[in-house]
């Protein structure tokens, strides 16, 4: 049996549908006091805009692609990389992610550094 419910992460409401596997267990239902009627379903959220980057990426640079701490630059200006290096390492979670290099180049400028908090959308990297 599939259901499908609303799930909203960071203010963005998201369809889903689970599917049950196995088991004979009965629906559960909700207390009388929390049940909701089968009327309309929600109206789902309006996407949240996300904050603007500190600079705008373009199509040489490396943005963070999750909100963290700053733990290592293993880069500066004007070191050639290969795709997949590793550029600098963040923290989130207390999970190192390394963001690496998506194609070879001649890093231009590193604009954090180490300790720094970062954003999803921060500019990390610039290449030339």
């Amino acid at each position: 049996m599939t259901r499908k419910f609303n799930i909203i992460v960071d203010g963005v409401a998201h369809e889903v549908e689970v599917e049950e596997l196995g088991g004979s267990a009965a629906p559960v239902s909700a207390p009388a006091a929390v049940q909701r009627p089968a009327a309309a379903p929600a109206p789902k959220a309006a996407p949240k805009k996300p904050a603007a980057p500190k600079a705008a990426a373009a199509a040489g640079d490396v943005t963070a692609p999750l909100q963290g701490t700053v733990l290592s630059i293993e880069v500066k200006p004007g070191d050639s990389v290969k795709a997949g290096q590793t550029l600098v390492v963040i923290e989130a979670m207390k999970m190192e992610n390394e963001i690496v290099a998506p194609a070879d180049g001649v890093v231009k400028s590193v604009s954090v550094n180490k300790g720094d908090n970062v954003s999803a959308g921060d500019l990390l990297v610039s290449f030339n």
